[in-house]
């Protein structure tokens, strides 16, 4: 396990690779014995500093829980990050690519909490009586540590990797609509790159906040109503360049789009 000096010291090397819009290397690379509790403290310790800087917490996201992103980034179980209020769009926003160091995109569903959830036995069901309505999302994610060779000790460490997201579409409440069927089809500049059907995360995108909120429990935290909770991609992330226009058609669920200039 890593010391606190250390712990900090990684926070302020991610702090400000995000300024600069850099990566660093591995921390597994430099420190191979940290555990995914370090990387835990780590991103704690960049979170409540970008808390007492004034960033507003507006929600969580989760990784890595289908088997399409598991097996493009080799890592084999999920992680979470948290969502500042300043790195949400509208649809149909257009995105500074130079605000981040690498830019990837991936197809999600977001669920708006109206009432808290709260583990060690919080089920499925638990979810869908605490949702207010699900949205499409797309994440954006950024990474501030070298790709090659990290594991969910860097990634986490990384706020799982996320630089921000895009809802739009057509909100719908859980009786609305059968989640596992949500489909999706993503486009970069009018050609079609990946596809994905909902059911690809953990068999139902619920399962993903059921599986976040009794992870919050072993830490005698829960999630809150209001929050945002992005359950996971479920297809594989897909790299987008400067000038790069995104399209991704839910069905019946409505489109979101993006431009990043």
């Amino acid at each position: 396990m890593l010391d606190d000096t250390t712990i900090a010291a990684i926070a302020a090397e991610l702090a400000e690779a995000g300024r600069t819009r850099s990566v660093i290397p591995r921390i597994t690379a430099r420190y191979p014995d940290a555990t995914i509790e370090d990387s835990y403290a780590i991103q704690g310790v960049w979170r409540d500093a970008n808390i007492a800087a004034g960033r507003r917490l507006v929600g969580r996201k989760i990784g890595l829980t289908s088997k399409a992103m598991q097996q493009a980034t080799g890592i084999s179980e999920p992680d979470y990050g948290v969502m500042f209020d300043d790195t949400v769009w509208d649809n149909g926003a257009t995105i500074p690519f130079d605000d981040f160091s690498n830019v990837r995109i991936e197809v999600e569903l977001a669920f708006v909490l109206n009432r808290p959830l709260e583990g060690p036995h919080c089920t499925l069901i638990d979810v869908l009586r605490a949702t207010e309505y699900i949205t499409p999302a797309l994440e954006v994610l950024n990474s501030h540590i070298e790709l090659e060779g990290r594991t969910i000790v860097d990634t986490i460490s990384d706020n799982a990797a996320y630089g921000g997201m895009v809802l739009g579409g057509i909100p719908m409440r859980p009786d609305q609509i059968d989640l596992r069927w949500v489909s999706a089809l993503l486009y970069r500049n009018e050609t079609i790159e990946e596809t994905g059907v909902a059911a690809g995360v953990l068999n139902h995108p619920a399962t993903g906040v059921a599986w976040l909120a009794n992870k919050f429990a072993q830490h005698g935290a829960r999630l809150e109503a209001g929050e945002i909770i992005l359950a996971g991609s479920f297809t594989r992330p897909m790299w987008v360049s400067r000038g790069d226009t995104v399209l991704c058609d839910y069905g019946p669920m409505g489109t979101i789009t993006c431009r990043f200039n």
